[in-house]
């Protein structure tokens, strides 16, 4: 609804801040410009494009995906606790058809960090509960989250959940920390919209989405929630201390 009152409009060109929001420009117009930022999918899988490096439609922007991203994931959370060794990826497969990008980066990493990656599709807040129950129930686990809008809507039922199982866990919205999350190591946001913004003038210039590879991340921040550290019973390596973008006292 939003996307075709939006298209209706006739903008120059439009900003899309998800997955979902560009796959639902896309549907609504084939001529209007649109930049996509901090989108999680990848954007040729997904047919935004046709190649990164020249998209050759309507269709360009920025990705908040970097193949590397699931082994710093592992490496931070071992940091935090060298213990674990089972880390269970959270997702939504409907709202998240892309997760496959982010397990592949974590499960390529595993082998060299001694860890197992425990694959956990969940649909409902009933499905979270069970799923961090079960996984609980064994020792020396911790705790991912896929970029996902599902996740990030049950933020405070995630992060209560793996404080009642003591997990370690990190997530990929910058959001959880302050919440009350131990960790998170996220795409910084704010310097992709100012790029996406540089994309937008271009665009309003003259230039053509077509010509505008799509690019990604150039920034990544690391928050730590000492309070939580503790809690939990662990004493974060000053090294790793110095290394955050935010330390929550």
């Amino acid at each position: 609804m939003h996307a075709k009152e939006l298209v209706a409009l006739k903008p120059d060109v439009l900003l899309a801040r998800s997955t979902p929001a560009t796959a639902a420009l896309k549907r609504e117009t084939d001529t209007i410009p649109i930049v996509f930022a901090n989108i999680a999918a990848e954007p040729m899988e997904s047919g935004f494009v046709q190649t990164l490096a020249r998209p050759g439609g309507h269709i360009t922007g920025f990705t908040s995906f970097e193949a590397a991203i699931g082994g710093k994931w592992l490496q931070l959370l071992k940091e935090a606790d060298p213990r674990i060794s089972r880390i269970a990826a959270i997702y939504n497969p409907e709202t998240a058809p892309y997760a496959g990008l982010f397990l592949r980066s974590a499960q390529s990493a595993a082998p060299t960090l001694a860890v197992q990656i425990v694959d956990m599709p969940v649909r409902s807040d009933a499905d979270i509960e069970a799923a961090l129950a079960t996984f609980a129930s064994k020792p020396g686990g911790g705790l991912i989250t896929i970029p996902d809008s599902f996740a990030s809507e049950r933020r405070d039922t995630i992060i209560a959940l793996a404080a009642r199982h003591r997990l370690p866990a990190l997530y990929s919205t910058p959001s959880f920390t302050p919440s009350g999350g131990l960790m998170a190591y996220a795409v910084d946001t704010r310097e992709t919209m100012r790029r996406a913004a540089g994309y937008v003038d271009r665009i309003l210039k003259g230039a053509k989405p077509a010509d505008l590879p799509v690019q990604a991340p150039a920034r990544f921040e690391l928050s730590i929630n000492l309070k939580t550290a503790r809690t939990l019973g662990l004493e974060i390596p000053p090294t790793l201390l110095a290394s955050a973008d935010e330390v929550i006292e």
